[in-house]
């Protein structure tokens, strides 16, 4: 099947649409991690994504009296775009089905290019579902995202380029974003065919791992739930040929955590002024993360940049995590006197650290609860002995930083404990971001059980993050349980959380 990839790859028919996109040195990045890192751009293809690639070539290799028939696929992205210019580049139709929560830009982009969109469903799967029994009751071709061997030959296409761009013999390893695994499995198939000592390591994020979890058990696996930041990789199953190619030529598969892709993001934009997605910078934080284990230097490394369709109201969300993601600033829970001058001898213990932010509300004579973040120029060794600095000084602290409660909701917030409130729990709630949502949210809980702790913030994603208090008592707490998982809201619990218990708690 080696044989059989690389020469579908050489025969690919891409070069209708898409470019063959420069492979660029990253200086910057190059020097601070004492090796030559270069980013394949594939976020300057006409629709901002390699996606183009394989859903073409797929398309063109359709023969005319197939083609007539028109294309469906499922998507709320990159795919959709792909799919869309590449049928009207043939000059046939295309129905794109996307989930209802798909924003509006991207149902623009696609309209924009001629496709007959179909919103239906909350979530891709659901979507996925309608447009098989679409193609099958109005016959027309279902072009897959990522498990089909044109669309593996189309995405293949890229590592075509990288080897005319530097001798394989000048590249020690290539990082590729895996979402269903289209990408990775056409780059790995032709790269071992010609030079099999050029590592091929994959990108998921932590809270995506698909591909890294089958190919460790050993069998694909279905996730029960993906992550929302990265959109463009949530994909709960890894595809049958894409796993076993994977399984095949894939040296292994790392995994980043939300805070490193948006450290990736400016990483990016500082070589290249470029804005790339979350699942566009994937490869940066990947070859970050293998260079700290490694340790290595002067290696030739690749990343993909697979797409940089951003929403501008992400940008924020990205910009408040890039600096905890490359360990520029750590954040502190630190209890201190409640009496006059302790925040001034507070700062004092920090030296010339900078305070970057410093929240704190009354809530007990005695002793006071702050929530401090302070920037970092040596990153965590740097935390480590701060940490270290202020207990010594008699205080008690609390590394916050790595806390997806504090991070994404304490900081913001404004309160403090309550007392004498009774049987709170806490629990973390994600939803399908659309206009009337959180109200949806709200009624679907019900007003059986007293909500005593609220904080929602829109993140420019697709789904809306809610952080909930509310008052169970223990005799209604398995019917409380039994109501909100017949919700299908995802969510976990968070009463035991120490940023809740510091800083929210009753």
């Amino acid at each position: 099947m080696q044989e059989n990839y690389l020469e579908r790859i050489l025969k690919a028919k891409v070069y209708d649409v898409a470019i063959e996109s420069p492979l660029e040195a990253a200086p910057r990045l190059s020097r601070r991690l004492n090796n030559h890192v270069h980013f394949k751009r594939e976020d300057l293809q006409p629709v901002f994504s390699f996606k183009i690639r394989g859903a073409y070539n797929k398309i063109a290799q359709l023969s005319p009296i197939v083609a007539v028939r028109g294309v469906i696929c499922a998507s709320a992205g990159n795919h959709a775009q792909g799919v869309a210019l590449g049928a009207r580049t043939r000059g046939i139709s295309a129905v794109i089905v996307m989930p209802v929560t798909t924003p509006q830009i991207k149902v623009q982009a696609v309209a924009d290019l001629g496709g007959e969109i179909v919103l239906y469903g909350e979530d891709y799967d659901q979507a996925y579902d309608h447009a098989v029994e679409l193609a099958r009751e109005r016959g027309l071709v279902f072009v897959h995202p990522f498990d089909d061997p044109d669309v593996i030959a189309g995405q293949g296409t890229i590592a075509m380029e990288i080897l005319r761009q530097r001798h394989g013999d000048e590249i020690d390893a290539i990082f590729v974003p895996i979402g269903g695994g289209g990408l990775i499995a056409g780059i790995a198939a032709y790269v071992k065919a010609l030079y099999p000592r050029i590592k091929v390591i994959g990108v998921q994020p932590e809270d995506s791992s698909g591909m890294h979890d089958s190919l460790r058990a050993g069998r694909r696996l279905a996730l029960d739930r993906v992550g929302i930041f990265a959109d463009g990789v949530a994909v709960r199953r890894v595809g049958e040929e894409t796993f076993r190619l994977a399984q095949l030529y894939v040296d292994e598969v790392l995994l980043v955590s939300t805070d490193q892709i948006c450290a990736a993001i400016q990483d990016i934009f500082e070589d290249t002024r470029s804005i790339a997605e979350p699942s566009g910078a994937l490869a940066v934080a990947g070859i970050k993360k293998y260079v700290a284990r490694e340790n290595c230097v002067d290696r030739n490394l690749v990343a993909i940049n697979c797409g940089a369709n951003m929403n501008f109201d992400r940008l924020r969300y990205v910009a408040e995590r890039a600096d905890i993601g490359a360990q520029r600033e750590a954040l502190f829970a630190v209890e201190i006197p409640e009496e006059q001058g302790s925040f001034l001898r507070f700062c004092e213990l920090l030296g010339g650290h900078s305070v970057t932010e410093f929240n704190y509300r009354f809530g007990d004579e005695r002793a006071a609860q702050i929530f401090v973040g302070v920037a970092l120029t040596q990153g965590r060794p740097e935390s480590e002995a701060l940490i270290k600095a202020i207990a010594a000084a008699g205080y008690t602290v609390r590394d916050m930083s790595d806390n997806e409660i504090a991070k994404l909701h304490v900081r913001y917030m404004v309160g403090g404990q309550a007392q004498g409130l009774e049987h709170e729990r806490l629990y973390r709630f994600e939803f399908p971001e659309r206009p009337g949502a959180l109200l949806k949210f709200l009624r679907a809980i019900g007003s059986e059980w007293n909500i005593s702790l609220f904080h929602y913030r829109n993140h420019g994603s697709d789904y809306g993050r809610v952080l909930a208090g509310i008052q169970v008592p223990p005799a209604t707490r398995d019917e409380f349980l039994a109501h909100i998982n017949e919700l299908q809201y995802a969510y976990s619990e968070e009463t035991e959380n120490p940023a809740y218990r510091i800083f929210l708690g009753g």
